[in-house]
């Protein structure tokens, strides 16, 4: 899920717990990396009889997140669903403004926390298995604020080029989680969690 260039979800704290919840976070990662799917093929990716497949998608509908795309269906009966704006975008900033948005947040933040620690688990595993299945890139680099921005468009960029392709190749190729933070490093003697 990205962090710039699109239209934000709303900033409704609703949105943050239907986004915690790590069935329906999986769901919006594979629309985003794949693009507009049926709840059948959602339900078989993910794992899921298609009721709560279907489900999912209708309460992630509900928050504005997801939405229909019917004129990719192949008849009245058949239902697509795609992401709202094309990518997913969450300010959680904002949505802890509003009521109720504070402890929203944190909710979302204990669900993020945990699922990065495992994703990062997972990564180190895997890339000690098998390169093809996962790989771990750590790397410093010096940039001035105006270049943080800059950074994280050629990175959004890249990752958007990928999915393009993989879109159009239409072949049975697997989605894999790419984590991207970009963190100063504290001054010496400033607190770190600052």
């Amino acid at each position: 899920m990205s962090t710039e260039e699109h239209a934000p979800a709303p900033a409704d704290p609703r949105v943050l717990r239907a986004i915690a919840h790590p069935v329906r976070n999986r769901i919006l990662a594979e629309l985003e990396a794949v693009g507009p799917l049926r709840a059948a093929d959602i339900a078989r990716t993910v794992g899921l009889p298609a009721n709560q497949a279907s489900f999912h998608l209708r309460q992630l509908a509900k928050y504005g997140l997801v939405e229909a795309a019917p004129e990719l269906a192949r008849d009245r009966r058949d239902r697509v669903w795609r992401l709202v704006g094309g990518e997913l975008v969450v300010d959680v900033s904002e949505i802890e403004k509003v009521p109720g948005g504070r402890a929203a947040g944190q909710v979302w933040r204990r669900q993020a926390t945990a699922a990065a620690h495992e994703l990062v688990e997972r990564a180190y595993a895997d890339a000690r298995e098998d390169v093809r299945r996962g790989s771990v890139l750590e790397a410093s680099v010096r940039l001035t604020p105006e270049e943080v921005s800059a950074f994280n468009r050629e990175l959004n960029a890249l990752v958007n080029r990928w999915n393009d392709r993989a879109r159009e190749r239409g072949d049975e190729a697997r989605t894999y989680q790419l984590m991207s933070i970009l963190q100063r490093y504290p001054e010496a003697g400033e607190d770190e969690s600052s």
